[in-house]
């Protein structure tokens, strides 16, 4: 009996230190600040709505709320390409929003971009599916369950509790390589400004050898200052100015 008791305790123990992981939700943010851009992007006055929204997500209150209404002001004024950019802004954060994802199709489509052009990094795909089915939490509760049943299994004199607690870990290492092999996916970002062009030097004062797509996602090679090395869709290499793209890998900075 006291066997069990000790068992109990240590499961019970184990679920309560899983509880703010899988049920964590995120902080609630500027609501103030989100309202007063949304009422400013209700009046027409998109520019100080972009502004308030960007300055919200660089104090690191962002959520898939945020770039929604992000997107729908830049579409507004006519940035496509930065509408798209904050919808895919919001699909990094909550991937299995339907909705984000429609809205993506329907403006990818409108800048004539092909799915290819803005899913240049197989790996990030397999980055979403990881978080869309939180396999950080379920490899963390397998993990626990495998060690529950080894110690139960050790303590109670189970034989059938140590085929079982191997089970649960193996299942543990494979939920597990899906975020570690997503976690190896290039930094990707997207172009919104039209005509931006591609450098062959970290200069303005350098020879611009190409032009790249409004809209279209590129891996990004390298950064330094205000450039960005990256590879457009047809394989060629250069530098881009910072305000001519959008990292999708973390939030802008309010010069962005």
């Amino acid at each position: 009996a006291r066997r069990r008791a000790v068992v109990l305790a240590v499961a019970l123990t184990a679920v309560g230190s899983l509880a703010p992981a899988a049920l964590a939700a995120p902080v609630a943010g500027a609501p103030r600040q989100f309202r007063a851009a949304n009422e400013q992007a209700r009046a027409g006055d998109y520019p100080k709505a972009l502004a308030g929204y960007a300055a919200i997500a660089a104090a690191g209150s962002e959520s898939a709320s945020l770039y929604w209404n992000w997107a729908q002001a830049a579409a507004a004024r006519g940035a496509h390409g930065e509408a798209l950019w904050a919808l895919l802004r919001a699909r990094e954060l909550d991937p299995g929003d339907r909705a984000v994802n429609r809205e993506i199709d329907r403006v990818r489509a409108a800048l004539n971009l092909d799915p290819a052009e803005i899913a240049p990094e197989p790996l990030s795909t397999v980055a979403r599916l990881a978080r869309r089915l939180r396999l950080d939490v379920v490899t963390l509760v397998l993990v626990v369950l495998s060690l529950l049943a080894h110690l139960a299994a050790r303590l109670l004199s189970l034989r059938t509790g140590r085929p079982a607690a191997t089970a649960l870990a193996v299942l543990g290492v494979l939920s597990a390589l899906v975020p570690i092999t997503g976690s190896f996916a290039r930094p990707t970002a997207a172009v919104v400004r039209r005509g931006a062009p591609l450098y062959d030097a970290a200069s303005p004062t350098a020879e611009a050898v190409g032009s790249l797509r409004e809209g279209e996602v590129v891996p990004v090679l390298e950064a330094t200052g205000d450039w960005l090395r990256i590879e457009d869709n047809a394989g060629a290499r250069g530098w881009v100015q910072v305000e001519d793209v959008r990292r999708l890998d973390r939030a802008p900075r309010v010069s962005d």
